[in-house]
């Protein structure tokens, strides 16, 4: 899919004259060359502007909520949290801007901000390329919108989510497979032998609520030793069904959130640690937290008052939200805390504990198996029956859970790769050069605090 418009070679022409007039190199940062700014004919004054240094971030930036806001009447899944003024929340509702208009206008802010950013790792650049870049999958989601068609799977995740998650071969899969087969025999498919195994470490409908809040306290217990949480953050926990994920982080602002789990599948004594650290400490719920004190109360940052999902971003809040479960039981911390406090809460038998996390481990080295069947469906090389069965044999999900995953590529495309792809992006910049688990936790939480996307991790 490519836009061109006279108005970007307008704007090539010009930039080719300013180089020749000096001295300085003016190439644009690393984005699809095919993408148009959208930018209208008199989008080149601001782009001089952002040349010589005269950028008005800040405007820019509430610009971008605006436009974050409006692009929210046509996709009512993309802003996903917004605790900015109310009066530009109404202003949003009441506009008729269409994608195509959303679109250009995002085209124009990123004219407005320099052509090229230091990567020093300096707070101020850091912005400057978070608004950038988000702008730029604003504009792709907007142009999508628009009728422009469905971007391939590459495609959207770089324009989405500022990266290029590695592709794999079904075949790369088939040694864990194989070890998988080995530990629960059988005559059975291996799907099925894995869901007969794990409905033994069912949480109990009636045990539920007890379990976790005992998983969340811990979580939180831990997260509040290393990354100081402000004092009034909390958040309410509800039970809900009919979803296309497992659980949900709704911020709501002044460090709260809304955190539902859904329950129409059976819960597995996991997921109450995995649940309690990714939607809870130290992800989403700490990250927004976090990212709110920091940046928007402190430095008056108005861009991080709304959350746009289909972005940049969300690779670094699903990320985090992964990585912060290893972060936060590192080692066999996990089981043996399950063993301990869960196990007894929900009535299960701890026997066969360490063998149902050798299980989990094994499934979860399948995870970028479901990247691939994601990138062939939105490719257009399967169908939706052909979805649900390779979930079922190389993520070894049950059929209804094979089902919901279908409809969660459904619903939210290349997201997927936020999740496993995120979290590694994440664990190779909190684990580089740290030697201790107080350095993790410092570079985590420093992380947590500040504008870096994808691109920027390395700064």
């Amino acid at each position: 899919m490519r836009f061109f418009s006279h108005t970007w070679h307008r704007l090539l022409f010009l930039a080719a004259i300013l180089l020749a007039l000096s001295a300085c190199g003016g190439g644009k940062e690393d984005a699809p060359a095919a993408e148009s700014t959208g930018a209208e004919s008199g989008a080149a004054e601001p782009a001089e502007a952002a040349q010589a240094g005269e950028v008005d971030v800040d405007s820019v930036a509430q610009e971008y909520v605006k436009l974050v806001l409006e692009l929210g009447n046509h996709d009512k899944s993309y802003v996903d949290a917004y605790y900015g003024p109310q009066a530009w929340k109404d202003e949003a509702a009441d506009s008729e801007a269409t994608p195509a208009e959303v679109a250009g206008r995002a085209g124009e802010l990123m004219q407005q901000l320099p052509q090229e950013i230091a990567a020093d790792g300096a707070i101020e650049n850091l912005r400057a390329h978070y608004l950038k870049t988000q702008l730029r999958a604003v504009q792709a989601h907007a142009q999508s919108l628009a009728g422009g068609g469905k971007p391939s799977f590459a495609k959207e995740a770089q324009l989405l989510y500022d990266t290029q998650p590695p592709r794999q071969d079904f075949s790369e899969f088939e040694p864990v497979l194989a070890e998988l087969d080995e530990l629960l025999p059988g005559e059975q498919p291996l799907h099925i032998r894995v869901q007969e195994f794990r409905k033994q470490f069912e949480i109990p409908a009636d045990k539920l609520e007890a379990v976790f809040d005992a998983a969340i306290d811990a979580c939180r217990e831990r997260t509040r030793k290393h990354i100081p949480l402000p004092n009034n953050e909390n958040f309410v926990l509800e039970y809900v069904t009919d979803k296309p994920w497992s659980g949900y982080n709704w911020y709501q602002g002044k460090a709260q959130s809304l955190i539902q789990v859904n329950s129409e599948l059976p819960i597995m004594i996991d997921r109450a640690i995995d649940l309690g650290c990714h939607e809870g400490y130290p992800g989403h719920h700490t990250y927004n937290a976090l990212l709110e004190d920091e940046l928007t109360n402190k430095r008056g940052w108005v861009e991080y008052s709304v959350y746009p999902l289909f972005s940049p971003q969300s690779l670094i809040a699903e990320g985090s939200a992964n990585y912060g479960i290893d972060l936060a039981f590192p080692g066999e911390e996990k089981t043996r805390f399950e063993k301990e406090v869960l196990y007894p809460l929900a009535g299960l038998d701890p026997t066969e504990a360490e063998k149902y996390d050798r299980v989990l481990e094994l499934i979860a080295k399948l995870s970028f198996a479901g990247n691939e069947v994601a990138r062939q469906y939105i490719d257009g090389e399967i169908d939706g029956d052909q979805v649900v069965e390779l979930f079922q044999q190389y993520s070894l999900m049950s059929p209804e859970k094979a089902a919901q995953r279908k409809r969660f590529v459904d619903a939210y495309g290349a997201y997927v790769i936020n999740y496993n792809w995120g979290k590694q992006l994440v664990k190779e910049y909190v684990e580089e050069g740290a030697v201790s688990q107080d350095e993790r936790w410092q570079r985590f939480g420093r992380l947590l605090s500040s504008p870096r996307l994808p691109s920027s991790l390395n700064w």
